[in-house]
């Protein structure tokens, strides 16, 4: 899917604000917008009521909120166009409305409110397990001071997610910089460097196909990194030096909502950048599917 608008979660609490100033960025890199959203379920039923005294003093908070926001996303990047809404619905429905405007949502991993801290069940974690468009979770800035160059880390499960390799290579070019392609493998693993060498194939390939209106003559830097362990420690080691860290997700035939599975749960948790979930396809019988995501 071709992202049309970068699009922030928003409720006032430091983690939110840490995705306003990453989704800015991001809106700037790539051209586009910024909508700044709170989702409030009693708007649904509350919209034309007028105002009493505490009714107003909520509806003046949530405004105040996304023009504080809106403020710090201006100062972040001068000229970017910002806009706001107040979804009138509860958190995990509003959000995953937004698949209308065929966005980028960014959300912090801790939150506030509607924007519950992105724990097991929580509004971020079901919305990633959900969402049809990509979902970045902001948990820290990124771009560690021990490496000089940007650093994109795309994680390879069994089944790798040509959505997530394709996004990934996006975001490393917008960022020039380099992508690791990180894959972890059991000691039973037959498969592993077919895997890396299929996936590096997808890569080169998409490298070599610059997107219409793509300029420039930045060249990605690609590095291959097939290590022996658990995968989400392997995965959470690499996350360590990441500026971005893209892990994909499948929707399998017949189930409701994403396959997060225990790698993807553990850097949603634990990484100290923030981690993009992309949602794929997977067209094979459900019941072959390997569960290493």
């Amino acid at each position: 899917m071709e992202i049309a608008t970068i699009v922030a979660g928003v409720d006032g609490s430091p983690g939110s604000l840490l995705a306003v100033d990453w989704a800015a960025h991001e809106a700037h890199r790539r051209g586009l917008g910024l909508r700044l959203v709170n989702a409030c379920v009693r708007e649904r039923y509350e919209q034309g009521v007028a105002d009493d005294g505490e009714r107003g003093s909520e509806r003046s908070q949530v405004q105040d909120l996304l023009s504080t926001a809106a403020k710090q996303a201006e100062a972040e990047c001068p000229g970017l166009r910002v806009e706001s809404e107040v979804i009138p619905d509860e958190p995990v429905s509003g959000l995953l409305d937004l698949q209308r405007l065929a966005p980028l949502l960014v959300l912090g991993a801790h939150g506030a409110g509607g924007f519950a801290g992105l724990l097991l069940g929580s509004v971020g974690l079901r919305v990633a397990a959900r969402a049809e468009f990509p979902v970045v979770v902001v948990r820290g800035p990124g771009q560690c001071p021990s490496h000089q160059r940007p650093r994109v880390v795309l994680g390879l499960g069994p089944n790798p997610s040509a959505e997530a390799t394709r996004f990934a290579v996006r975001e490393a070019v917008l960022r020039q910089a380099d992508l690791h392609l990180v894959h972890a493998w059991p000691s039973n693993s037959a498969d592993a460097f077919a895997l890396m060498n299929t996936a590096a194939k997808h890569v080169a390939h998409l490298l070599d196909t610059p997107e219409p209106g793509a300029t420039g003559t930045f060249r990605v830097q690609v590095e291959h990194k097939s290590e022996h362990g658990p995968a989400a420690k392997v995965l959470l080691h690499q996350a360590g030096s990441a500026d971005l860290v893209v892990v994909g997700a499948h929707r399998r035939q017949g189930h409701l909502g994403l396959q997060l599975g225990p790698v993807n749960h553990a850097v949603l948790h634990h990484a100290p950048c923030p981690v993009a979930i992309v949602a794929g396809q997977d067209h094979r019988d459900p019941d072959q599917v390997p569960h290493m995501r």
